[in-house]
Formats: structure tokens, C-alpha cells, sequence
């Protein structure tokens, strides 16, 4: 791929901002116990690829990226992870300069609410902090600027909703429906290519901005390979809340052809196809894969208020944007009822959603 310095941003998707009942800050165990189990494999990935006489210069800072950091305390507890294991290591291998600065990104979109962010900032924390807004589908830093990019619950998230899925002329027409949850071969198709093309866009990014040994760290919301996406709570989810629009288009309180027109911008890979995407980049070397051991949604997510307010704290500013905010509290509750009247969401062997755990390094 040509270097070409792409700044334009792509769609804008943030979750819930502030700190009130629907904030994504109140809203995201699921991906805290995410985070939280992705302490032990930080430390491993420190302890043995994190080569700090290589990477490191004593009078420079390390510096480190999380992508996709929205607003809570998740991404501060996955930042002082990292810093916490690059500290131990310096001190494991005795080493005779002064642990040095760190100087941490936090990075999403332009809309993201960087206010409560900052405003959480730990008071006590070790490092330097700095915004960075913009879509981590382009660039986002000069070339060799960091040391460490981490990544956690947000490369499922597409850079737009493919083309095809909304022309009415294309066999990829998504109608009735607002993801590809059990719809034609085409729209799935449709779905992959557009992840497959923002997986080259992200990747070659991130190989501009790590210097030559750095390291890129994500925990990928993904499906397995032997199972469809309709398998998972994730999947259900979405389409529970597609029929809830559909629902609303029959009673007129929304617009059928709004419903028509609006696809969730969400994808979700599986192990086989994500290698081959990441060993098609050619900058990387793939150090570890792995399916990480976390806790499941119906353990985080244990009644349908709290399974309602997670997804809206996700999607309400998507679905606002498309339909307005009017409909939001209507909506919502119709999601609640349909998912107390589901059994799959009280049967935890209906959940096969996983989270890989991907470790890369930067080539020389």
C-alpha cells in the first residue's frame, strides 16, 4: 500500500458521552471484565517482546496509544496495565538508567466525549496524557512515534456501512433489517469486504506510526470459526432491535424506509479470517493469537435492563443520528420486553461471542 496521508475522517461513532444512566461509562462492565482479564496477558507480552534497550531512549518518553478509548475508567485501567508491566520490566532486567517518562495517546473519534474523559483522569497517575480524536481507520500519528498501541473492544467497529447494503439496486440490499444477522450471503459478503479493507487501512497505519520492533496489542470481539454470527447474544441483540424498528414502522412511529436505510456499522471476525488479513499486511509479525478466557454476557449483563441500557449506551448516538431522539425511550423498552420474552438470553450455552487476544510486532 502506497503511503499516502490520509487525514480525512471517515463516519463518527461514539458512545453514550457524560456520566448520567445511559452513559457508556455507567454501561460497560462487559467490556471492563474484558480489560481485566487482558491485565495478565499485557504483562506477558511486556515481559517477553517489549525489548526496552531497543525501544527505549533515556531521555525520550515511551509512548503509547489505546484506540478507541471512549469515556469511563476501562481505558485507564488498560493504560496503567501497560505502564505498570514496561515498568517491571525495566526493573526485572536491573537496569542502570531511570525507568523513564511515559507519554500515553488516548484516541477515538472526533465526537467522543473528551471532556468526562479528562475530567476521570486517575489524579495519582504515572504518565503524561494527550488526546488524540479521529478514526483509527486513518492515520493518526507521525511515522515511528510510538512504542506500544493497544486496542480493546473496538475493531469490530466498521469505518462506514458498506455501499451495497443500502442501494435498493443491489443484491446486497439490506431491507427490514439493520445488520447482517441472518440475512442474504450477498450482505454478509458485503459486510466482510468493508471490514477486510478497513483491517488493511488500520494495519498499515499502525505499521507507519510503531517504531521498528513496537508493539500492537488488541482484544478483537469476534465469533469462531465453525458457528454464523446469528449464534451469539451480539447477534440476537441486533436483530431483537431490528424488529423493534420494524415493529415501530407498522404502527407508524417510525418511517419504513428509515428502517430500510439504516445498517449498524459492526463486524464480527473470526480467528481464520482475521489471520489472514493480518499475515496479507506484511509489516507485522504475528507473535499470538488466542481465543482470551473472559467472562460472558449473561454473567455482566443479567437482566434485560441492564442487557437495554448496554446496547443503548452503545448505539443510541448512531440510532439518534438516523431517526432522531425521539424514539429512543419507545424503542428501548420494546428491546427490554423482547428480550424478557427471549429464552436464549437466560441460557448461557447460547453465548459463543469471543474476544481474541492478538499480539504483533512491528518488522523491521
Amino acid at each position: 500500500m502506497e503511503d499516502k496521508r490520509i487525514y480525512a475522517l471517515p463516519e463518527s461513532y461514539a458512545m453514550n458521552g457524560g456520566e448520567g444512566p445511559y452513559s457508556y461509562s455507567q454501561n460497560s462492565n462487559y467490556q471492563r471484565g474484558v480489560v481485566e482479564i487482558a491485565k495478565e496477558k499485557i504483562n506477558e507480552a511486556v515481559a517477553k517482546h517489549f525489548d526496552i534497550k531497543a525501544l527505549s531512549d533515556s531521555l525520550k518518553p515511551v509512548c503509547i496509544a489505546d484506540l478507541g478509548c471512549s469515556t469511563g475508567t476501562n481505558t485507564f485501567i488498560s493504560v496503567q496495565n501497560i505502564v505498570e508491566a514496561i515498568e517491571q520490566k525495566y526493573k526485572s532486567k536491573g537496569v542502570n538508567a531511570k525507568i523513564p517518562d511515559f507519554l500515553v495517546f488516548f484516541n477515538d473519534h472526533v465526537s467522543n466525549d473528551f471532556n468526562t474523559l479528562f475530567k476521570s483522569l486517575p489524579p495519582n497517575r504515572q504518565y503524561f496524557a494527550a488526546g488524540v480524536p479521529g478514526s483509527f481507520h486513518s492515520f493518526l500519528f507521525p511515522k515511528a512515534a510510538l512504542h506500544f498501541i493497544h486496542s480493546s473492544c473496538a475493531l469490530n467497529w466498521l469505518s462506514k456501512v458498506p455501499i451495497e447494503v443500502m442501494d435498493e439496486s443491489s443484491p446486497a440490499w439490506n431491507k427490514g433489517r439493520i445488520h447482517y444477522t441472518n440475512a442474504p450471503k450477498q450482505v454478509v459478503e458485503a459486510y466482510s469486504t468493508q471490514f477486510a479493507e478497513d483491517m488493511e487501512s488500520f494495519l498499515f497505519a499502525r505499521a507507519q506510526e510503531l517504531v521498528v520492533g513496537g508493539l500492537l496489542v488488541l482484544f478483537v470481539p469476534a465469533v469462531p470459526d465453525v458457528m454464523s454470527n446469528s449464534d451469539t447474544f451480539t447477534g440476537t441483540e441486533l436483530d431483537l432491535l431490528g424488529s423493534c424498528l420494524m415493529d415501530m414502522a407498522k404502527v407508524g412511529l417510525v418511517n419504513e424506509a428509515k428502517v430500510d436505510s439504516f445498517n449498524v456499522p459492526v463486524y464480527y471476525t473470526s480467528p481464520k479470517e482475521l489471520k489472514a488479513l493480518m499475515e496479507r499486511n506484511g509489516h507485522f509479525s504475528m507473535k499470538r493469537m488466542e481465543i482470551l478466557n473472559n467472562q460472558k454476557k449473561h454473567l455482566n449483563l443479567r437482566n434485560p435492563s441492564m442487557r437495554s441500557l448496554y446496547l443503548r449506551a452503545v448505539l443510541e448516538g448512531l440510532i439518534e443520528k438516523h431517526f432522531g431522539n425521539e424514539i429512543m425511550d419507545e424503542l428501548f423498552n420494546r428491546f427490554s420486553d423482547k428480550v424478557a420474552g427471549s429464552s436464549c438470553f437466560l441460557n448461557p450455552e447460547t453465548e459463543k461471542l469471543i474476544i481474541l487476544f492478538v499480539l504483533l510486532e512491528r518488522n523491521n
